[in-house]
């Protein structure tokens, strides 16, 4: 008889093994639940360094560049002046496309005008898309817009040395973008049409 009930004796060694298999898998559980809260804390990391660093590179890269020449308009005689300036934009290569507005009113584009004496921050301009056009006020890839800036009234006009050889700059803000920076130097005699180098 002592055989058969020696095999219900209380044995501690199968609770042990019990409690350390609940104890280990725990372990594994709350490693597993920590590593996916480190790894997600990492992923949501490096996607807001990666927004921060697309956003760096979209405001110090030009999204518009000169495309053509400088045209300057004058009216020539006694007081000789520059009354309008004309660039054409278009995008640079792989950027996304800009809104510009309609003119200045809108905000979306500021043209800035500096001379050897003079700063203008936002000077009246009008714009006209050449070639290929979708018909609305964002420059796309393929599209070229002009712009007709109007010379302020106190700049580069009055005596033929006040308005011949004067260095003047243009800087064309977009909404999105490096500015782009447009330096010139009135020619030595003021014609209708002039083309500044």
């Amino acid at each position: 008889m002592k055989g058969i009930f020696s095999i219900f004796r209380k044995d501690e060694k199968a609770f042990t093994g019990l409690e350390s298999a609940i104890v280990l898998t725990a372990f594994v559980v709350v490693a597993a639940v920590f590593s996916y809260v480190v790894l997600g804390a990492g992923f949501t990391t490096s996607d807001t360094a990666k927004k921060t660093i697309d956003e760096g590179v979209k405001q110090t890269t030009s999204s518009v560049e000169l495309a053509g020449d400088v045209i300057a308009k004058g009216t020539t005689g006694a007081k000789p002046s520059v009354d309008n300036i004309t660039v054409t934009l278009q995008l640079t290569a792989g950027q996304s496309p800009v809104d510009i507005g309609t003119n200045n009113a809108s905000g979306l584009m500021i043209v800035s005008y500096t001379d050897n004496s003079t700063y203008v921050p936002d000077v009246t301009w009008t714009q006209k898309f050449i070639g290929a056009s979708d018909g609305d006020n964002v420059l796309e890839q393929h599209e070229k817009v002009e712009l007709t800036i109007t010379v302020p009234a106190s700049m580069l006009k009055g005596t033929k040395t006040q308005v011949v050889n004067r260095e003047f700059r243009l800087e064309v803000k977009p909404s999105v973008g490096a500015i782009v920076p447009i330096t010139r130097v009135t020619p030595p005699q003021i014609d209708n049409v002039m083309n500044l180098r």
